[in-house]
């Protein structure tokens, strides 16, 4: 069964006791990663597809973010390096365009023309600093909990404009990724709430939402795009596995699905001060 989201909207959902702190994710949810990317790849693949028009970019960046193979992931549970999953995503996608001469030099230099590009395209999405200005006007502490390393998000939030952001965690910070509770707990910490009063705002349903809301937090799904929640994946059938395991395996989906239930769901970020009870809601977005 497919979870809709719209049962838990701001509307809807009272917030289930004051909020005293917020912690954001960082890329979709205050950075506009994805346009900075699709410009750098633009930039890192120019000269080795000299013929490529604005769709034909468009549809390379969207093959790239898509990530077939779970580089990223892959890269967060320490499978790759970070330049080793850039590397491997790219290698992915001109593949699958038939490009050939991607060899490991050319390889290295797309990596490095890639991350000199990016950065100059980093912005902050529009609804972000008016949210923050409010969050300051009304005393509450925020800061940002990321799946990236610390000093590369640091110098993202610095390249947005978002100096402002002092709490940071990456997943160097504690040594574990979202969903795992202590990297959230560690949010929670060095802003200095309680759990159950920190909201966590992110654009993954189910590793920002469900995921925050299994390590004791407020979750909240930002879903700039209008998508349905997805499908939570079934309890595993009795047998197979031992007895043990699958009810372990059970007992985990009946939480998830429990988690997803509570978290609540906004279209952007003018929208977080209603679920706070901060009135009016900041203006310019």
């Amino acid at each position: 069964m497919t979870l809709n989201a719209s049962h838990n909207t701001l509307e809807s959902a009272a917030s289930t006791g004051r909020i005293k702190g917020v912690l954001f994710d960082i890329d979709e949810t205050i950075v506009d990663l994805y346009r900075a990317m699709a410009d750098a790849m633009t930039a890192a693949s120019a000269r080795l597809l000299p013929e490529f028009g604005a769709a034909d970019w468009d549809q390379f960046a969207a093959l790239y973010m898509a990530d077939v193979h779970d580089y990223y992931d892959r890269y967060v549970a320490g499978e790759f390096t970070f330049h080793e999953q850039r590397g491997l995503r790219a290698r992915a996608v001109f593949g699958q365009l038939g490009v050939d001469g991607f060899d490991a030099a050319a390889e290295a230099q797309w990596i490095a023309d890639f991350e000199k590009a990016q950065p100059l395209s980093i912005r902050a999405f529009a609804d972000v600093v008016p949210v923050l200005d409010a969050l300051d006007a009304a005393g509450i502490p925020y800061g940002a909990v990321s799946n990236n390393v610390h000093d590369y998000q640091r110098a993202k939030l610095d390249q947005a404009g978002l100096q402002r952001i002092a709490v940071l965690v990456g997943i160097d910070t504690v040594g574990v990724a979202k969903p795992d509770p202590a990297v959230f707990l560690e949010g929670c910490r060095l802003i200095g709430t309680l759990p159950g009063e920190t909201l966590y705002v992110g654009d993954n349903f189910m590793v920002d939402g469900v995921g925050s809301i299994r390590a004791g937090l407020q979750g909240v799904w930002l879903n700039r795009d209008g998508r349905e929640a997805p499908l939570l994946p079934p309890a595993a059938p009795n047998g197979g596995d031992s007895l043990a395991a699958s009810a372990k395996t059970s007992e985990r989906a009946s939480a998830e699905a429990a988690a997803a239930r509570q978290v609540r769901t906004i279209e952007n970020l003018a929208q977080l001060p209603a679920i706070m009870g901060i009135f009016p809601a900041p203006e310019g977005v």
